[in-house]
Parts: C-alpha cells; sequence; structure tokens
C-alpha cells in the first residue's frame, strides 16, 4: 500500500535530486517570501515599526552602490543576488534561471552552475559601484541593487558562447540561436547604460563578462571557476578540519585502505568531464554510430552514475 507524497516530501525530493538549478529556485523563493512577509507584516503595523523594518530588509538584502555606505554594508554584494522585492522580476529571473540552469547542467556539473552564478552576481555587483564611482552622471545617486539579474546573465552568457549554435525554440514557435539570443539582451543592456529605467545594466554586462571568461580554458587548472571552486572548497576542508576530528585510519587485510583526497577526486572528476565532452563533440559532428565501443562503453557509465 502506497502512501500519499505530501507537499513537502515533494519539496524534499525536488531539493535533494532536482539539481542545482532546482536548489537555486527554491533559496529565492524562500528569501523572496520571508522579504514579502516581513514587508507585509510592517505595513500592517505601519508607523515607525514600518519604517524600521523596511530600513532593515534594505540593510541585510540591498547593495548599495555609493562606496561609502558599501564599505559599511559589503555583505549585500552577496546577499542582493539571492534578493527580490517585487513580484514580476522574482517570477522573470526565476524562469530565465529554469532554462538557463537546465541547460547548463546538461552541459557541465552543478558545482560549476553555483559558481558562475555567485562569481557573475557578484561581478555585477562590484561593476555598478566602479560605475557609479566612475562616471559624473552616475555620481552623488545612491542606487539599491536587488535581484538574481547578473548571476543568471552569467549562466546564460556562459551557455550561448560555449555552445552558440545551440537552438532554442522562443515561445515555443520561433527557433533563435543562443548567441543571437545573448547578443540581443547585450546589446540592449549597452545602449541602456546610464538610463534611469530602474534596471541594473552594468550589473548585466557584469555577468556577461564573467560567463563569457568562464569558458575560456575550460579545461585547463587556471580557468576561473575551476580556480574559484579548488580555493573555497579547500579554505572549506580547512575550516572543518579545525572543528572535526580526524577519523582513526581504517586497515584491511591487504594493509592500508587507500585514501582520495579532495583535489585527487576533483582532478579525477574533470578529467572524466573532459573525456565525456570530447565524446559529446563526437557525436554531434558524426553520430552516436560513429563512436568506439570504449566511448560507447565510458558514456553508458558516466550516465549510470
Amino acid at each position: 500500500m502506497q502512501t500519499e507524497r505530501t507537499f513537502l516530501d515533494d519539496l524534499k525530493h525536488q531539493y535533494q535530486h532536482g539539481g542545482m538549478t532546482i536548489r537555486l529556485i527554491m533559496f529565492n523563493t524562500a528569501i523572496f517570501l520571508a522579504i514579502q512577509v516581513v514587508l507585509v507584516f510592517a505595513r500592517l503595523i505601519g508607523g515607525e515599526p514600518e519604517v524600521i523594518m523596511n530600513s532593515l530588509i534594505r540593510s541585510i538584502f540591498a547593495l548599495q552602490t555609493e562606496l561609502g555606505i558599501f564599505i559599511l554594508k559589503p555583505w549585500g554584494l552577496l546577499t542582493s543576488i539571492f534578493a527580490h522585492f517585487s513580484l514580476l522580476h522574482f517570477l522573470f529571473n526565476m524562469l530565465f534561471l529554469y532554462f538557463s540552469g537546465r541547460m547548463f547542467e546538461q552541459l557541465f556539473d552543478h558545482k560549476r552552475l553555483l559558481y558562475t552564478y555567485l562569481l557573475g552576481g557578484i561581478a555585477g555587483g562590484l561593476l555598478e559601484i566602479i560605475a557609479h564611482a566612475v562616471f559624473p552622471a552616475l555620481q552623488g545617486e545612491s542606487q539599491v541593487i536587488i535581484g538574481a539579474s547578473g548571476s543568471i546573465m552569467a549562466v546564460f552568457a556562459a551557455l550561448a558562447f560555449y555552445r552558440p549554435n545551440l537552438t532554442v525554440s522562443l515561445f515555443g514557435i520561433l527557433p533563435v540561436r543562443l548567441i543571437i539570443l545573448a547578443g540581443i539582451f547585450i546589446l540592449s543592456d549597452l545602449l541602456s547604460l546610464g538610463a534611469k529605467d530602474g534596471t541594473a545594466h552594468f550589473a548585466h554586462i557584469g555577468g556577461v563578462i564573467i560567463g563569457m571568461i568562464s569558458i575560456r580554458g575550460l579545461h585547463r587548472s587556471s580557468n576561473l571557476i575551476t580556480l574559484t571552486q579548488k580555493w573555497i572548497e579547500r579554505g572549506m576542508s580547512g575550516i572543518k578540519g579545525l572543528f572535526s576530528r580526524k577519523p582513526r585510519m581504517k586497515v584491511t587485510k591487504g594493509g592500508q585502505k587507500p585514501f582520495k583526497s579532495d583535489e585527487d577526486y576533483i582532478y579525477e572528476k574533470r578529467k572524466k568531464q573532459e573525456k565525456t565532452d570530447l565524446i559529446l563533440d563526437k557525436i554531434s559532428k558524426s553520430g552516436y554510430e560513429s563512436l568506439t565501443k570504449a566511448e560507447k562503453d565510458f558514456l553508458f557509465q558516466q550516465s549510470n552514475k
């Protein structure tokens, strides 16, 4: 007899098995709902408490472009890329993230999606701050940056410049190459720089720059995303090591049980990904039947993991 799954069971299943795209969307959604609950509660109270709550939300989740304020509240560089105040802004960004992220995870791994998202958003925020400090027309104008647009543009740009000829159906009917779609977005942002339309165009451009850089030397250890992942994971591993006891070494009949370090694991994983990419390129050019038996076996093993 099967028991009926609850809504919370479905959410847990999606978080565990839906991939990094779903996790990012769920995280953005949780923050959006939390912000909205606080803002609604503040409106119902009214008066000075409403002003205080609104100010607190902006202080936590908004990125201030004025350099003096940013130095005092630098966390906005990270928190702002997961926060949305407007329902339409939130829905559009999550829809864009869903389609871009799913395609990204088919070509790359989930960790690469996360680091591209983070670096794209941070670079976009920094470019906005620099632009407001450099250009006279923007100086003295304290603007608040909110939203995941820069992060999503990084993911989309990486896709478009890695597989420029990949075709998607716009509105379900119009086939368009990814690079053309990316070109339209980039041109629109470039032509809108300096416009007081409430859109962080410099943040979008910053995301695009990270997306383009992220696929250069993709399989080299000096690749931007690979280096970032390596540094962060090494730092996290070091922090965990400070607060956890070292496990006792297990010994088997054959002697000491072999231990694989994080670096060895990441290196082997990257090599397998490189081999997978080469096989997929071969399939796209010459078809599946052009593969050798060894290549087919390797692809089959990877698909079952």
